[in-house]
């Protein structure tokens, strides 16, 4: 049997077999959880033409794209009733119900009547299981991060949340290329026809392997020293609101930058590509999928050199690079040809690399031990229903006023320097114990107060 946390001057005490299957749980739930998500951005060609009227693509594009949006609204709901679970009842439970009712969602998608069936019923229903996909987001983010910093080594902190994001974005380039697969080998009519739900439906088999998974795995050793010192905190949200909103604006801000840019790359480049860069749907999900492989391969390693050298070096290096090289990004990217479109979109992807290493782990290094799902999970969630969310419909919507190809360009240079003044009041967390009392080591510009009391460290 493992041995539970105990609270000492060295901390939890650590069953490296234990932290290997957790690595290897939160790697597959986030699989899972990320593919269902990610399904509904590659489909928006087909939902666009079957959930709405016929006789304007643009608008259906533009409702498609919105509904997209409409997900992240839920989200903050989400971050707050997952977040305050996590940090009463634990990391693996919540985890684990996040799962069942994301999946649930994305099957019952693949279900759906379209227009020609219901008519209006069909968007709002469509909508509305899109909100409970986005409420089950809420708690997956922040909750893999919170797991996965609580169980690594505190110097792999980095390149293990490193490791947990990139199994967030590979269902991306999964699901870019199981779209491109069936729509490839069976007709236009037959796609449209029942082709589009074969993704959605996969969904069920596929939580209840990440299930399994996440059932097999024990609470962190951070959340079970929690409990047995009898610290494990009843009113999670209210401590976060009444004592760290300077912590939580702090993510807000940083992690608004990652949200543009990530949700611009994952959801919204490859139709861009194909709606206004002109390439064709085959060469438009295939170099997007190229480009997401790219960034699952080099998360880790980003989070390593965090884990090295500093945070705050590494994000704002991300941020400043994002800056200067949007407007030449797009310009390779829509270019014309697969070698332009991959190249592009790198171009793009590297620096994002180095922003999303950071708020991958700094989310959860932020906020102390009882509050820590909570915080992370409030603040990273405001940021994506803000930003990342309309990240896609805002994109097209510009292409659309402006009539330059390149206009999402600007946009995302102006939230890379924006998010200039979070990253430069963001305080280096590489080096914080995950189950400090609170957050005097990492205070951000003002005195801390007395609250949450402890002293144990993890290392």
């Amino acid at each position: 049997m493992t041995q539970r946390a105990t609270s000492s001057n060295s901390g939890p005490v650590r069953d490296r077999k234990m932290a290997a299957r957790a690595l290897s749980g939160v790697a597959v739930g986030n699989f899972v959880e990320w593919y269902d998500f990610a399904v509904y951005a590659y489909s928006t060609k087909a939902i666009a033409t079957l959930f709405f009227p016929e006789g304007d693509p643009v608008t259906a594009l533009l409702g498609t794209l919105a509904i997209f949006g409409v997900t992240f609204l839920s989200r903050p709901a989400g971050g707050i009733f997952f977040g305050r679970m996590g940090d009463r009842i634990g990391r693996r439970n919540t985890l684990s119900i996040i799962l069942l009712l994301m999946g649930a969602a994305t099957t019952l998608i693949g279900l759906l009547p379209t227009y020609g069936g219901i008519g209006v019923a069909a968007p709002i229903l469509l909508a509305v299981l899109r909100l409970c996909q986005g409420f089950s987001a809420g708690g997956e983010s922040s909750g893999g991060a919170t797991f996965l910093s609580e169980y690594a080594p505190p110097n792999r902190r980095g390149m293990w949340s490193g490791l947990s994001n990139s199994t967030q974005t590979l269902p991306f380039a999964v699901t870019a290329l199981m779209v491109l697969a069936i729509s490839s080998t069976i007709s236009e009519e037959a796609y449209l026809s029942w082709g589009w739900r074969v993704p959605f439906l996969l969904a069920a088999p596929f939580a209840l392997v990440g299930l399994y998974v996440r059932l097999r795995l024990e609470d962190t050793p951070v959340f079970r020293s929690l409990e047995s010192t009898g610290k494990v905190e009843h009113a999670p949200v209210r401590q976060v609101l009444r004592n760290y909103i300077p912590e939580l604006v702090t993510l807000i801000g940083v992690a608004s930058l990652n949200a543009v840019a990530f949700y611009t790359m994952s959801s919204y480049m490859s139709t861009y590509l194909s709606t206004v860069a002109g390439l064709d749907e085959t060469t438009a999900l295939f170099s997007n999928a190229l480009a997401l492989c790219t960034y699952s391969v080099l998360i880790p390693i980003m989070g390593l050199l965090g884990d090295r050298i500093g945070r705050k070096r590494v994000i704002l290096a991300g941020a400043l690079s994002l800056a200067v090289l949007a407007v030449p990004g797009y310009m390779v990217a829509g270019s014309g040809g697969l070698g332009s479109a991959v190249l592009g979109q790198v171009m793009l992807t590297v620096p994002l690399v180095a922003v999303a290493s950071v708020v991958a782990v700094a989310q959860a290094e932020l906020f102390p031990a009882a509050i820590r799902y909570t915080g992370a999970a409030l603040g990273y969630n405001i940021a994506y229903a803000v930003f990342g969310g309309t990240a896609p419909f805002i994109g097209q919507y510009l292409v659309n006023q402006t009539g330059s190809d390149i206009s999402p360009a600007y946009y995302l240079i102006v939230l890379a320097l924006v998010a200039l003044v979070p990253i430069l009041r963001l305080p280096e967390t590489s080096r914080v114990s995950m189950l400090r009392g609170d957050n005097s080591e990492i205070r951000v510009d003002r005195a801390v107060p007395a609250r949450l009391k402890g002293t144990e460290h993890d290392r």
